[in-house]
Formats: C-alpha cells, structure tokens, sequence
C-alpha cells in the first residue's frame, strides 16, 4: 500500500496551510473555505499529503507540550543548516541539533503553531530517490 496522508488536528488551519506552502513548499490540493478549514498539503515530490483541520468538538493536541519525539513531521534537508536558518526566520523555533558519526544531520524545530518538525540529513539516504 503506498500511503495518502496524515491528519492533525491544529488550531488554525488556514494560517498553518499558507506558512507550510510558503517555507516548505506545500501546494495545497484541497482546501474547505468554511469550517473546519480542511486542508490537504502535498509536498513537493507530490508523494505524501498532509491533511490539517480545526475540529472543535474534538480536542486539539497541545502540540507545544509534547516531546518532540511523540511525534514529529520528518522532512529530507540538502542543507539542515540553511533550511534552519531560512525557517526560524519565518517563524520557527529551535530544538535541538545533531550530527552523528555516520554523516546525519538532524534538526529538530517547532512550527509557529507548535507542531515539531526535524530536517534530516541522512549519512546514508533512507529514501529512494
């Protein structure tokens, strides 16, 4: 099976959807323009889609309090150093950073909103290309 999408419930989905497509180059594939503002975000192969919505009768995760290794979105990074410096400029916030003997460069940051995202640099790619 090849997979579609994952889903998160966030706090606001629409501002979410234009930072994702502005500085990790998302397209959005399907928005609702009424609540609870669903929106599908592919990412830039076309490959995996994100699915972000506000569902108010549902508890929204306080993404912001969790360890970030609860859960994460995990992004390949040619360059784990400017892709930080480029997105906490845009509003993101540091983690953690670190390099491993086997060449990897992983950053941990959070989203405006939060959410933990990790830049990876895999010493040997895990990926096909």
């Amino acid at each position: 099976m090849k997979m579609e999408h994952v889903a998160l419930n966030v706090k606001d989905p629409r501002a979410m959807a234009e930072w994702y497509r502005q500085h990790l180059d998302f397209t959005v594939a399907r928005e609702m323009r009424e609540a609870p503002y669903t929106h599908f975000l592919a990412d830039s192969a076309g490959a995996v889609m994100l699915e972000i919505y506000h569902n108010p009768p549902d508890a929204t995760p306080e993404y912001n309090a969790m360890d970030p290794l609860q859960l994460h979105l995990a992004f390949v990074s040619a360059d784990p150093e400017a892709d930080k410096e480029r997105l906490v400029a845009g509003g993101a916030a540091l983690v953690k950073e670190e390099r491993h003997g086997d060449g990897s460069h992983l950053v941990m940051l959070r989203d405006p909103w939060g959410l933990p995202i990790q830049l990876c640099k895999r010493g040997e790619p895990m990926l096909r290309p």
